[in-house]
């Protein structure tokens, strides 16, 4: 019986421990969003203090204007770089105007 007691005891602690990595894991949209935003808006090629960027359960979607493709293809991987990003969305349009 107390080694019952014990397998339980020990598989309950471990159940507890992997529940609160994965809660420590998990970043909030907001967060996401802020970072996101700041990289954009922050990084020289893109310039994205303009751009929209929408979260919704870690996947970022990017709208707006760029001048070259460089810098569409530049704003996606910086938001995916981003932790706790799922996925990224890119409908970011290039107008060289």
């Amino acid at each position: 019986m107390m080694r019952l007691m014990s397998g339980v005891l020990i598989l309950s602690l471990v159940v507890t421990s992997v529940a609160v990595l994965y809660a420590e894991e998990k970043v909030s949209d907001d967060v996401i969003y802020d970072q996101v935003r700041r990289k954009l808006a922050s990084d020289s090629q893109v310039k994205g203090g303009g751009l929209e960027v929408e979260v919704k359960e870690g996947v970022v979607t990017m709208r707006g204007k760029v001048r070259t493709e460089k810098q569409k293809l530049r704003a996606e991987k910086l938001a995916r770089k981003v932790k706790g990003v799922a996925k990224v969305v890119n409908e970011l349009t290039v107008s060289p105007y």
